[in-house]
């Protein structure tokens, strides 16, 4: 008899970490303090594609060829192959945004064998166009149609217990892809039920949303559509836990929102509200009220899904299996490495403190960005040409550099702005500071 417990992973799109609270998430809170709850957890891509290619890759996205928006994933090993190739059942609900070329495939279904390595799916590539917050489709691998009118997070969440509820003779894993809280593109909205995001209007706005974007008109359903999920993760969790049998759950998303504070849409940037996502492990197994405060990322999570089911990871792997981390406290990263596209091609490396960013430009590495989290909350003053920073600037750069020189992605050597460099120097100094 087999004893692996069934993986279920719920992915949402576009959360905050910061919505991960007694007051908007009480059952993802709840079920953070029942296992263990990662509070430096960011994205390796914030963008939806990308991010999926370095979740079913276990790849950053350079590597695997999905950098951008709108690129196929090229037929590989993913995620749910490795699992079916070690005796697992497999099963895809929700988005996918890796079988359309640019737009391609909006409103129409995924052709088969485009999800590659999952026995059953049923799936949308853009759900952001085929659907909206109360109606769309989702379809079966062979092309069947299965539309919804009673919400898109109850339908997706309908169609999960569908198939909990199944009788199943090998453990099982599950991915459950969301759109939520993700905003509806073919509307600009953010499309919440009013009961729900009711309860948010008077919401306070993080120190990020109070620069100039959009969240004053649009944080309460944002929150509403966080509160969404997790009336129905509770819907999960219950319906998993009355079929019996061990069951491990791992909550994720795959980037944070700036609302339209650091460029003219919600992410494509490396700071932390664009990359600092919910990452939460719960279940049968699962070390319990554990907090884990070291940087890990979403490029952490295959092996780690992997290593849940005692399944090695593969070679190619970037990431880490996080638990033998967790159990001995010990860090699994001393920074993270960051790819942004699309708003501009860029490169950063994270930790619990600083951000430091770099983008190419005419054939050459520019510094950006460097970031003290633990000074400036809100993330507005640039220390790039601070000298009380110098230390710190030479230290992130050399560990960006060792991540460039092994992925290629930024091009060109680093152009230094010296003469920016000392004339705010002198300029610091002639005022006092």
């Amino acid at each position: 008899m087999d004893v692996r417990p069934n993986i279920i992973f719920i992915f949402s799109d576009q959360q905050r970490a910061d919505t991960v609270t007694r007051e908007v998430t009480p059952a993802l809170y709840a079920y953070s303090e029942e296992g263990v709850r990662f509070t430096e957890a960011h994205t390796a891509q914030p963008l939806c594609g990308p991010a999926r290619a370095v979740l079913q890759t276990g790849m950053y996205a350079s590597d695997a060829g999905n950098e951008i928006n709108g690129i196929p994933l090229s037929e590989t090993r993913t995620l749910g192959k490795y699992f079916s190739d070690a005796g697992y059942e497999t099963a895809y609900i929700g988005k996918w945004h890796l079988a359309s070329e640019g737009l391609q495939y909006r409103d129409t279904p995924i052709p088969s064998g485009k999800i590659y390595g999952y026995d059953f799916t049923l799936a949308a590539d853009l759900p952001e166009f085929s659907s909206d917050g109360k109606r769309g489709v989702l379809w079966e691998a062979d092309g069947t149609p299965h539309p919804f009118e009673n919400g898109r997070v109850k339908a997706y969440t309908d169609h999960a217990l569908e198939y909990i509820s199944r009788p199943h003779d090998k453990p099982y894993f599950l991915m459950i892809s969301y759109l939520e809280p993700h905003h509806q593109n073919t509307t600009g909205k953010f499309e919440c039920e009013e009961r729900v995001s009711e309860m948010f209007k008077t919401a306070p706005l993080p120190a990020d949303l109070k620069l100039k974007g959009n969240a004053p008109e649009n944080y309460a359903d944002y929150l509403g559509l966080c509160r969404t999920l997790d009336e129905n993760l509770s819907r999960i969790v219950a319906a998993a836990r009355a079929a019996g049998g061990k069951t491990v759950f791992v909550y994720s998303s795959d980037h944070g929102c700036h609302f339209m504070t650091r460029n003219s849409e919600y992410k494509r940037s490396p700071h932390s509200a664009s990359t600092h996502i919910p990452m939460i492990l719960f279940g049968d197994g699962v070390p319990h009220g554990k907090i884990y405060d070291a940087p890990v990322s979403l490029y952490d999570l295959p092996p780690t899904l992997l290593g849940l089911a005692g399944i090695p990871a593969p070679p190619e792997y970037r990431g880490s299996d996080l638990m033998p981390y967790v159990l001995s406290g010990k860090r699994a990263h001393d920074c993270l490495y960051i790819e942004i596209s699309e708003s501009l091609k860029g490169a950063a490396v994270v930790n619990e403190r600083y951000i430091y960013a770099e983008k190419e430009s005419e054939g050459a590495r520019v510094a950006w960005l460097l970031l003290d989290k633990a000074v400036d909350p809100a993330e507005t003053e640039n220390r790039l040409y601070d000298p009380v920073y110098s230390g710190v600037l030479r230290s992130m750069q050399a560990k960006l550099d060792a991540f460039i020189k092994e992925t290629h992605y930024l091009k060109g050597a680093r152009r230094e702005n010296k003469f920016k460099r000392l004339f705010l120097c002198f300029f610091r100094r002639r005022r006092g500071k």
